[in-house]
């Protein structure tokens, strides 16, 4: 008894010590392999649930350093080919983002009319399929319940999981020649980055060697950018929000690298860093937080809830998927990259680019996210008014 107390006392209650541990146990668990599918830095969202449940917290923080680093790294990272892409392929993402969330929306209204399900807690869950905490704020302004609080985090794992298992499945089912895929992508981009390096290499200032000041910079921009917020019908608002503000502003120092003379670039190897560092926090405090009463909500409203959750995250990535790959004519790199926007996913970015091992797919998740976001407060706040 002696012993566990100590435990309690000296580890179980030590933050730090939750934090790494989880780590530790969520990389371990993302390295198992089965048919060649792995859940990867989504490993660590599977143990942080199980640690929520038993009591282990994680401060709200840990969690938003974690999406700050990740999305300002990813800005940075797609900065340099992002405007190219957009331009090329601007009426494809919107299209796509505006189908994804319609869709998914269209599944929550039929949870409501068909199978009864309060509207509270099925607008909570789209927020949470949609792996969408914007979309839960207007979830639950709009219900005025914090039942959608509930739905979230029954639909919040499988939203995550689902989308990272996704996009390595369909490369594989596809027996997509992954080395090709990659050659010709980055073609496209490489015209662009050229005369983007060339520019690098006039004479600049640069405030350090890493590149934590341009870094620091972006995220007190985005931060600004992400208090800004646009009135929306129904009386909520909208706003960027921690996900999209740092994401925006690391795309626009990312693109044109310098003010004046001044360097705001930061090194590739520094930002990857970064990403994944950003990736594992913001894993870890997401699956801490929906694992804390994960097991008592399910029993008191039923396991059909979580089927209900899974068909808001299924039907839209693949119908997403269908129209980017059959009707739209996108390539696989740039569908499943859209994909990830249009389901504000930001763990599956990470897989994705681990499995396509090119970073340049940022662009197209960075291109449909902002359309997706949009999207889905609007649907969360109609369903939640109207139904």
């Amino acid at each position: 008894m002696a012993v566990l107390h100590w435990i309690q006392e000296n580890l179980l209650s030590n933050t730090l010590m939750m934090v790494f541990l989880i780590a530790v146990i969520g990389y371990l668990v993302g390295s198992i392999q089965i048919r060649g599918i792995e859940l990867g830095t989504a490993g660590i969202l599977l143990v942080a649930l199980v640690f929520g449940h038993f009591g282990v917290e994680i401060p709200k923080l840990v969690q938003d350093l974690g999406l700050i680093c990740f999305v300002t790294s990813v800005g940075f990272i797609a900065g340099p080919n992002f405007f190219r892409n957009f331009k090329l392929n601007a009426k494809s993402y919107i299209l796509l983002g505006i189908l994804i969330i319609v869709s998914g929306a269209l599944v929550c209204a039929a949870v409501i009319k068909v199978f009864g399900i309060p509207t509270d807690i099925s607008v909570g869950m789209m927020a949470g399929a949609l792996t969408s905490t914007p979309g839960l704020a207007a979830a639950l302004e709009s219900t005025g319940s914090e039942a959608a609080s509930v739905g979230y985090g029954i639909a919040y794992p499988f939203g995550v999981v689902g989308v990272v298992l996704f996009v390595q499945l369909v490369p594989k089912l596809l027996h997509t020649d992954m080395a090709a895929e990659r050659a010709r992508f980055q073609a496209a981009a490489n015209v662009q980055t050229e005369e983007y390096r060339k520019k690098k290499k006039e004479s600049l200032f640069y405030a350090d060697s890493m590149g934590f000041f341009p870094f620091s910079l972006a995220i007190v921009l985005g931060i600004i950018l992400a208090k800004i917020e646009i009135p929306l019908p129904g009386g909520a608002v909208f706003s960027l929000g921690t996900s999209g503000g740092p994401l925006i502003a690391g795309l626009v120092l990312g693109h044109f690298g310098h003010i004046g003379k001044l360097s705001v670039r930061v090194e590739n190897s520094v930002l990857k860093c970064l990403r994944e560092f950003g990736l594992a926090l913001f894993l870890l405090g997401a699956g801490a937080q929906a694992g804390a009463g994960f097991i008592e909500i399910l029993k008191e409203h039923g396991v059909l809830l979580f089927v209900y959750g899974a068909l808001m995250t299924v039907i839209p990535m693949l119908l997403g998927y269908l129209f980017a790959a059959k009707v739209l004519k996108l390539s696989i790199f740039n569908t499943l990259g859209s994909i990830c926007g249009g389901m504000t996913s930001t763990p599956a970015l990470g897989t994705l680019i681990r499995v396509t091992e090119t970073d340049d797919v940022a662009s197209a998740y960075a291109a449909t996210y902002p359309v997706a976001l949009v999207m889905v407060v609007l649907a969360c706040q109609f369903i939640g008014i109207f139904l």
